[in-house]
């Protein structure tokens, strides 16, 4: 109804899928890529996975991929997955043309034919590509039925690929014991997130031209609304700026404010004063986060891990290590005084000289500063460099970043992880607030203090009460810390190797601490059993990513988490 009045040939707003009306942001051309990876040769034989949000754009990236494979590719493109195992494999043959009608009929009637189909397209130089999308509706059955399919085979390659999109619960799935095959088969995982502030304005802009708009009518703070009200996601940018455009329209509006944006926004979602988004679940299993602690090869000088670089932060031993243990003396930090942690320099008496300037006082005497939208904006856009910049790693914000967006061997280890101020302060390590409004911005959390927490990077950090803190946020979190490449997802009882040396070493330092052997035996199981138990956590006997991080916290020197402002900050 508005088309004419602003100038438009079409609709720019539409949620269908329409190629002409692509935009690749730097996120959906790196998600193009490792999905193009898959069809490709690079990864015969293996999955590809690429997870995302509800409506950050998935459906619309297969869709360029399935004009970009190649001509010797033949497609499987599965839309359904909510089906039994038999269905699926019906499903993937009737994609390929394969024909399952004849006197057996049985799953290995089927499975014995499309084996003859793959042999005939390997023959012929062609590749076979199945893609399955909303995979986290598969169930743990039909995926194993997938799983088994990548097992036919020559004596030299692999005859079938499997491209995996998902929305995040499908990497929490693919973490379940029964799958561990499969999700050790997969050769290349990519999380899209959603877009920032300037790639939102590009999307919208972009949407206008194509559509044959003769200008944008959105006004800056417009586009900065859309953004706040939409976290970003490509399918409420869409829905929201649609009935913004309506309502200009209606009001005989020639351009459209920001104001009309929050009134498009209050009534995608009347019941709400912004646009939920969907939480992630926690990462204690998410398959893209590969756990490593590379400062302890420095402290222990085990081989095999990648230690950290120069201004890292540190690792108190549980113990003193014999003289003549080559490697494993502990060299002073370079952060070594807590001030250093929140951008401060401390006098000969103790006090924050550069807190004070700031006007930081002791508790019961500083008002909170307040936490304005322009302020959380700026943090958001800084979170992951201020908690690498307390790492102490040069480069680190795009590492904490990637890791965050389930990237491996990023050189950083990532968990999103929710809970309360008792679990923040057990851990002890600095954490990034996922605020539950303004489209879940971020925000650094270096302190916890009586009523009043430390937050924002060292170039803009602000004491705010915990009041105001919790009125914007639900508990969610994000925890990351360095790590080594080729750490470990999972140690369990048996394995032996560096990184079960260190985690012994680690136990030592628990409450209560581990006094038994330097093997992951029975005793040390029924302890690990125990210590899960005690923190809350899976009770499994398996050191993954969340288990590992409650190991390493109570031996994480710098940084911590300050907990008393007259002391730190």
């Amino acid at each position: 109804m508005y088309l004419q009045y602003f100038g438009l040939t079409e609709p720019p707003f539409s949620i269908t899928p329409d190629p002409a009306f692509v935009y690749l942001s730097a996120a959906h051309r790196d998600a193009l890529a490792h999905l193009l990876y898959g069809v490709g040769q690079g990864a015969a034989g293996g999955f590809v996975q690429l997870t995302g949000e509800v409506g950050t754009g998935k459906t619309t990236i297969c869709r360029c991929v399935l004009e970009q494979v190649p001509e010797n590719t033949r497609v499987a493109l599965i839309l359904n997955p909510m089906v039994t195992p038999r269905e699926l494999l019906d499903a993937i043959c009737d994609e390929l043309g394969v024909s399952v009608d004849g006197p057996g009929d049985s799953t290995k009637a089927r499975v014995d034919a499309l084996n003859d189909y793959l042999l005939e397209q390997h023959a012929a130089g062609n590749r076979v590509v199945v893609i399955i999308d909303e995979a986290q509706n598969l169930s743990p059955e039909a995926l194993e039925q997938v799983r088994l399919l990548t097992n036919l085979e020559t004596a030299k390659n692999k005859l079938l690929q499997i491209v995996l999109l998902g929305q995040p619960e499908l990497r929490q799935l693919l973490q379940r014991r029964n799958l561990r095959q499969l999700a050790q088969r997969i050769t290349a995982r990519y999380h899209l997130a959603p877009l920032g502030s300037a790639e939102t304005v590009a999307y919208v802009r972009h949407r206008m031209q194509v559509a044959g708009a003769p200008r944008n009518p959105f006004t800056r703070a417009a586009l900065r609304a859309l953004h706040r009200r939409s976290g970003g996601v490509p399918r409420l940018i869409n829905i929201i700026a649609d009935r913004a455009l309506a309502a200009a329209y209606a009001g005989e509006r020639t351009r459209v404010g920001a104001r009309l944006v929050q009134a498009a926004a209050d009534e995608v979602q009347p019941s709400e004063g912004r646009v939920n988004r969907r939480r992630w679940p926690m990462w204690v299993a998410a398959g893209a986060v590969v756990a490593g602690i590379g400062i302890l090869w420095a402290v222990w000088g085990l081989p095999g891990i990648q230690p950290f670089g120069a201004g890292h932060g540190s690792v108190t031993a549980a113990a003193e290590a014999p003289p003549d243990e080559a490697g494993s003396t502990i060299e002073e930090s370079p952060n070594q005084d807590r001030m250093s942690a929140v951008g401060a320099t401390r006098s000969e008496d103790g006090a924050s000289d550069s807190l004070a300037a700031t006007g930081f006082r002791a508790p019961g005497t500083l008002p909170a500063t307040g936490m304005d939208p322009a302020w959380i904006d700026r943090q958001h856009d800084r979170a992951f460099a201020g908690l690498a910049e307390l790492w102490g790693g040069a480069g680190g914000a795009e590492a904490i970043r990637a890791a965050c967006g389930g990237i491996q061997g990023a050189g950083y280890a990532c968990l999103r992880d929710s809970g309360n101020w008792s679990r923040v302060l057990h851990l002890g390590l600095p954490v990034i607030l996922v605020l539950n409004d303004r489209g879940g911005r971020r925000v650094l959390l270096r302190g916890v203090a009586a009523n009043q927490v430390l937050l924002g990077d060292a170039s803009d950090t602000r004491l705010v009460g915990r009041s105001e803190v919790e009125a914007r946020w639900l508990g969610e979190y994000f925890i990351a810390w360095p790590q080594a490449p080729d750490w470990p997802l999972q140690i369990r009882r048996g394995e032996s190797g560096p990184a079960v040396d260190i985690v012994l070493r680690m136990a030592e330092l628990a409450d209560p601490p581990w006094h038994g052997s330097d093997h992951f035996n029975a005793d040390f199981e029924a302890w690990l059993l125990a210590f899960q138990r005690n923190n809350g956590l899976t009770a499994d006997g398996i050191i993954g990513p969340k288990t590992l991080l409650y190991l390493l916290a109570p031996g994480v020197e710098e940084p911590r988490l300050l907990t008393s402002i007259e002391k730190d900050f």
